[in-house]
């Protein structure tokens, strides 16, 4: 098929794993990728993608991505202030002006929304208290895209992604500097999924995702934190992190590594199968036995 007549996919926010996802996608569609960097253009085109230049925080660089494409992949955080995701606003401006209408549209977004549940479980229909400004952020990206699509006939899947992980995305380094954990009776439940799994979710709503619908892309597995460390570091053959109450660890961690040990839930995945695409690792367990360094 000539890359003119493929189906049009722009990215936003073509870091790890938007490279992952364009890898993937870049044989059925022509693939548009936007970075503020000339020097990831030849990164981006070696995974079949079109660089495109623009800088979210700078709306008069957008204009190339009016009418580009009818499907967007929105993989790009809020900028680092405030609560309001002003990045998210300047791309919805551009794409509204485009002669060929967006039809489709992903945002991944961040289980971090749910807020602090106190380890219990919750699903897409969980009210979202957002608790750092982070996660303000991206309730209001959520809530704006929500708001534009359905007024410009747009199909919006969102994606709530929980702690990311992958060979080169592991607490390697922070289990070598023997950063403590903390005690189990204290610590916090988190939740993970795979890049590679990631990617081909985001790749599969492309096709499957429903109309104004929250899917937690998670592999709803139920792992407290440290218990997640104790893992990886078997798995490396390396000792285990120490273990501290809370109010001797908070002293010793940075606030915003804090405010991740203090949340925790049980995040379900019952609406993963409606992207008709099984996971390769369901548990982070199942991964680490595929890349165990520990004879």
């Amino acid at each position: 098929m000539s890359s003119f007549s493929k189906p049009r996919i722009l990215i936003i926010g073509c870091g790890d794993i938007g490279v992952r996802v364009a890898e993937q996608l870049s044989q059925s569609h022509h693939i548009y990728a936007l970075t503020s960097q000339k020097a990831r253009f030849q990164e981006l085109r070696a995974v079949g993608a079109t660089p495109i230049l623009g800088d979210l925080d700078k709306p008069d660089s957008l204009w190339r991505l009016s009418g580009l494409a009818q499907t967007v992949i929105h993989l790009a955080p809020p900028q680092n202030t405030g609560h309001r995701d002003c990045r998210t606003r300047n791309l919805l401006r551009i794409l509204a002006q485009g002669s060929q209408a967006v039809r489709r549209l992903i945002y991944v977004s961040t289980t971090g929304v749910y807020g602090d549940h106190a380890g219990a479980k919750v699903s897409e229909i969980t009210p979202v208290k957002p608790q750092s400004e982070r996660a303000k952020r991206r309730v209001d990206a959520e809530n704006t895209l929500r708001m534009w699509a359905p007024a410009h006939g747009v199909t919006l899947t969102i994606l709530r992604v929980p702690g990311i992980y992958a060979e080169n995305r592991l607490p390697v380094e922070r289990i070598q500097s023997r950063t403590p954990a903390l005690i189990s009776a204290e610590d916090a439940y988190s939740n993970h999924i795979q890049s590679d799994d990631l990617a081909r979710l985001i790749c599969a709503a492309t096709y499957h995702g429903k109309p104004q619908r929250v899917i937690n892309t998670c592999d709803g597995g139920e792992t407290k934190m440290g218990d997640y460390f104790d893992e990886v570091a078997d798995a490396y053959g390396l000792e285990r992190p120490p273990r501290l109450p809370a109010r001797d660890l908070e002293k010793l961690v940075s606030p915003m590594l804090w405010s991740f040990m203090r949340e925790s839930r049980r995040v379900t995945n019952t609406r993963l199968a409606e992207l008709k695409t099984p996971l390769r690792y369901p548990s982070v367990a199942i991964f680490l036995k595929t890349i165990s360094k520990n004879p």
